[in-house]
């Protein structure tokens, strides 16, 4: 199992050696991303911590038994971790922004549902209320048809009755004619018979029994007149609600093309400024361009500066050790003296043991550095040769590997000049133990090269160029603070982009259904007229077909007056006759 822990050690004796270290278990791996604290204070000794400094934190994998089966330094694997975790909590930002999303778009779903059922609500009442009028109208249809069908009837009993009232005027002309013949043929004083009397009169009655039924037919006329005035009073109210609704529906049109009008402005405006964005976004991607060209510029500048350093500490350690530069720790030599010689060589023997650890780990950490320094070479040719798309990711990957190669490097500063304090230790305890046993020592053999020069040289020229690298890092920070600007400008005009667009289409969608809105009346009021239309034209026919019948009951009524008159002289001269 891999464990997170603290090197702690506890020195004894005298010099580097002798020291014991303890591992301090702080955290153990649970799962690929998951760690868990270990309680307590649980240390267990570790030979292999010894290469590693007091207080490094490494990450050392325990079998069950607590054996160590692999250690190593923990600086590059949290760096990692804390990478892999500063992208986790992006994800986890870009989840909760869609999940915000998804969360508002079903809202405005959800408002839409509701706001569609309302009307879909309305529209049930509103059809409901149109039947009810339909049933009203037909119904007024029906009174009519009924109407009209009685002003036909009345209008049957007229002609039957003016027919009637021909026949019996014929026949009153033809006895009018028969008595006037036989009073001609008659002597002077006769007069008429009981059988000529009661024909007379019987007709006489008949023609009154016409004259009678002409005024009926003329009430049910005037009947028939009320109905088709309360009829045209149902439909005036009609009428008037349909010129209500029509003006409503004008209204609503007219407002429905001024917010037409003004949905097409806003949606110009938007797209300038979606054109101002463009350009924005150009200058955008112009300040990242500079930026790139100068981080390339700078990662260059900062790997010579590397290798200067590198070369710089490599001869400064040879200066250090040829007495060029640098001062030597100092040992006690007075006690090494007096040491027993046996002791003395096991002491040398486990700095020599002690050291070979530290050069071993040093050594591999060197070529670790290396291999980072490989893959940043490779990073940037593909960034070269990457194309927009892919040129981002791989800056962001060139980033995280060059902050690792600069964390191991300042891990490996302290790593050196610890190899090279047990390097100096140890020869002065080898400078004593060869003085002691009377040979030569082998690091004086040959003559010292003046290397002073040569690291004075390359420490100006470090200095020169880690000049030029912070001017490069000023310029390129000042690049970053302008896109970080440009780039929150970018956003905010593109949120403002999408706020706006957003309010546009619930805009077109609410004028979209003020539209259909808008139909629906229009279609409502042209159905009403239809309506509406029929029923008043046939009204209309029904009261001209009533107006005729009135005027040839007027004919009628007139043709009765001059017959009554002829009955009353009729029944004069009857009288007449049947006194005389």
């Amino acid at each position: 199992m891999l464990y997170l822990a603290e090197v702690q050690k506890q020195r004894s004796g005298f010099g580097l050696g002798g020291g014991k270290a303890e591992l301090k278990l702080l955290a153990c791996q649970r799962g690929e991303h998951n760690w868990s604290a270990v309680p307590g204070d649980d240390a267990i000794p570790v030979e292999e911590a010894n290469k590693f400094n007091d207080g490094t934190l490494v990450l050392v994998e325990l079998s069950a038994s607590k054996q160590v089966q692999r250690i190593q330094e923990a600086a590059r694997q949290l760096v990692s971790i804390l990478q892999n975790f500063s992208r986790l909590q992006d994800k986890f930002k870009d989840k909760e922004e869609e999940i915000e999303q998804w969360k508002a778009s079903l809202t405005f779903s959800s408002q839409e549902l509701n706001r569609r059922e309302m009307e879909m609500q309305a529209r049930e009442e509103q059809l409901a209320q149109m039947e009810d009028e339909l049933e009203r109208l037909e119904a007024q249809r029906s009174e009519i048809e009924n109407t009209r069908d009685e002003a036909n009837r009345l209008r049957e009993e007229v002609d039957r009755s003016r027919v009637e009232i021909e026949t019996a005027w014929e026949q009153l002309r033809g006895e009018q004619q028969r008595v006037a013949q036989q009073q001609s043929q008659v002597p002077q004083g006769a007069v008429v018979d009981q059988q000529q009397t009661l024909r007379i009169q019987e007709l006489m009655k008949k023609l009154g029994g016409a004259i009678a039924s002409a005024q009926g037919v003329r009430e049910q006329l005037n009947q028939s007149f009320g109905a088709v005035g309360a009829q045209q009073a149902i439909l005036d109210q009609h009428w008037q609600q349909l010129e209500q609704k029509h003006s409503i529906a004008q209204q609503q049109q007219e407002e429905l093309d001024r917010q037409n009008q003004s949905l097409q402005n806003r949606w110009q405006e938007w797209y300038q400024s979606q054109d101002a964005l463009a350009i924005a976004r150009g200058d955008l991607k112009g300040q990242q361009s500079t930026l790139s060209a100068k981080q390339d510029q700078a990662q260059s500048v900062s790997l010579q500066v590397r290798a200067v350093e590198d070369l710089y500490q490599q001869l400064s350690r040879l200066a250090s050790a040829s007495g060029a530069a640098g001062t030597q720790q100092k040992v006690d030599v007075s006690a090494l003296e007096k040491m027993p010689v046996e002791e003395l060589q096991g002491l040398v023997q486990h700095l020599q043991q002690d050291l070979e650890k530290v050069f071993r780990f040093v050594n591999d950490q060197e070529e670790e550095l290396t291999l980072q320094r490989e893959t940043i070479d490779e990073l940037q040719g593909k960034i070269q040769a990457a194309s927009e798309y892919d040129r981002m990711a791989l800056e962001n990957e060139m980033a995280d590997e060059i902050e690792s190669y600069q964390m191991l490097n300042e891990t490996l500063v302290g790593q050196r000049l610890r190899l090279q304090e047990r390097e100096d230790v140890l020869k002065q305890h080898q400078a004593v133990l060869w003085r002691r046993l009377g040979t030569a020592n082998g690091s004086k053999q040959g003559g010292d090269m003046e290397l002073g020069p040569i690291v004075a040289q390359l420490n100006t020229q470090r200095q020169q160029q880690s000049e030029e690298l912070q001017r490069l890092e000023n310029e390129i920070q000042q690049v970053r603070d302008a896109i970080s600007q440009m780039e929150a400008n970018v956003n905010r005009q593109n949120g403002e982009g999408e706020a706006k667009r957003y309010e546009l289409k619930q805009f077109e969608q609410n004028l979209f259904n003020q539209k259909g809105a808008v139909a629906e009346l229009w279609g409502r009021v042209k159905v009403y007229q239809e309506m509406l239309q029929p029923v008043q034209d046939n009204l209309n026919a029904l009261r001209q077909k009533l107006e005729a019948v009135a005027g040839e009951l007027d004919r009628v009524q007139e043709t009765g007056d001059e017959q009554d008159r002829v009955v009353s002289d009729l029944q004069q001269v009857l009288s007449g006759l049947i006194t005389a």
